[in-house]
């Protein structure tokens, strides 16, 4: 059985979603993804020597100034009244990278994944941004939705 698309209409024309018949609920979401890098990045970002300044902590802010603009950047996304929104980074020197999660939540009518990817994405292309002057060679991989919950849909877990 094939699954209606609901972002178009019965014309096929693209449409936003009419959500105001849904009940409000907790949504959460968390994306993740990595970035890699050389060595000396990871070394300069760790060490804080990058000329830019704290990679992360600009990182940080620069994926939750995003996720809250989703609705500007991506085409058909509901303006979202957020609770709350957090991105933490790991670093794991042996692989030569960092993951970065964010988490996001709110109450109500449809769910914050796309808030989260953004968020993750932007993250990582700042991270990119900020340390290309010592290696243009990072690779951004495996953004990815990893759980979601509330909605008609229920939960999903990657």
């Amino acid at each position: 059985m094939e699954e209606k698309l609901t972002h178009f209409d019965d014309r096929g024309d693209a449409i936003m979603v009419d959500v105001s018949g849904k009940k409000e609920t907790e949504r959460t979401a968390h994306a993740t993804g990595v970035i890699e890098v050389s060595p000396v990045v990871l070394k300069a970002v760790l060490e804080g020597s990058v000329r830019k300044g704290d990679v992360l902590g600009v990182a940080r802010l620069a994926g939750i100034m995003a996720l809250k603009r989703t609705f500007e950047l991506i085409p058909l996304c509901h303006v979202l009244p957020l609770d709350a929104c957090r991105i933490t980074f790991e670093p794991d020197q042996e692989a030569s990278q960092i993951r970065c999660d964010c988490f996001v939540s709110c109450h109500g009518r449809t769910g914050v994944e796309m808030e989260a990817m953004v968020g993750a994405s932007t993250a990582l292309l700042t991270i990119y941004d900020m340390c290309k002057a010592i290696d243009k060679r990072m690779v951004i991989r495996e953004v990815h939705l990893v759980t979601k919950t509330g909605g008609k849909s229920g939960d999903f877990n990657f």
